[in-house]
């Protein structure tokens, strides 16, 4: 068929967008953490996590595009763990790493049967889980960071959780260290990335990623009315009719603390609580 489109044709299409179409919204912001949050450095072999969703796949490409062409030289591996999907969900996933080229290694765990035990929301105990699991995985091969695929979006929600329902101000920082595996560090090259330009991207090039394949939410009827991110998530939307720059706003502000009006503050190493009268 004259109209037919080989994979291999339709990859490098799909590749060419990131770094053309989508060069200001994606590219250069991806490349733009990079540089100032100082996340990938010479002789760094850096494991890219992949879930399967939208936001670990452009990391992925991302990341892959970085290695062809970086002067500054680092090795990249590219993993993913199943964590119980379903057949169909682990289907899907293998299409599109077969359809993107991502030299992808796989590897089994049963967190989804171990969390889907759990009283309430596994979240939490999944999300560490999964992370534990990423790294000693990067670590046996010889991995010094592992790459998710956090972005924007999920920075400023994560802000403002935080302050809602935890009482605190606590950022998701662009990089650090591991507590429980030596010499180990985490990555968000996504961190200036907006989640509404990675949608586009994949409209773009009609690719169907993974919603969330865990069985907990695909189970519950009002577990998505639950959710305090999605709360948050909505809660910016609404604001955004008002004022439309208020998560550019939200972002630059965690670059722009004024510590000479902040009432109180927590020494997390040292576990010391601080108050403004002490210098008062």
């Amino acid at each position: 068929m004259f109209c037919e489109v080989s994979v291999t044709e339709r990859v490098k299409e799909i590749e060419r967008s990131i770094i053309k179409k989508f060069r200001k919204s994606i590219w250069n912001k991806f490349c733009g953490a990079l540089n100032e949050y100082q996340l990938i450095n010479e002789g760094d072999k850096v494991a890219v996590c992949i879930s399967g969703g939208k936001d670990s796949v452009i990391l992925a490409k991302c990341i892959q595009e970085l290695h062809r062409h970086s002067e500054i030289p680092f090795e990249v591996t590219y993993i993913c763990m199943d964590p119980g999907y379903r057949e169909d969900n682990r289907k899907l996933l293998e299409e599109n790493i077969k359809l993107l080229e991502l030299p992808v290694e796989i590897f089994e765990s049963s967190i989804f049967d171990i969390v889907n035990t759990v009283d309430g929301s596994p979240c939490y105990l999944c999300a560490r889980m999964r992370r534990g699991a990423l790294y000693a995985k990067a670590q046996s091969l010889g991995c010094n960071k592992i790459a998710l695929g956090h972005h924007f979006d999920d920075v400023i929600e994560t802000v403002l959780m935080s302050m809602m329902y935890s009482s605190e101000i606590k950022t998701m920082l662009p990089k650090l260290h591991s507590t429980n595996f030596e010499n180990m560090e985490l990555i968000r090259p996504l961190y200036k990335v907006k989640e509404k330009d990675i949608i586009a991207w994949a409209n773009y090039n009609k690719l169907n990623f993974l919603q969330c394949a865990c069985r907990f939410t695909e189970d519950s009827e009002i577990y998505e009315g639950l959710s305090k991110r999605r709360e948050i998530k909505n809660l910016i939307k609404d604001i955004k009719k008002i004022n439309p720059a208020v998560d550019d706003n939200v972002f630059r502000s965690l670059h722009n603390v004024n510590l000479s009006q902040i009432v109180g503050w927590r020494d997390a190493d040292k576990g010391e609580l601080h108050s403004f009268l002490e210098k008062y």
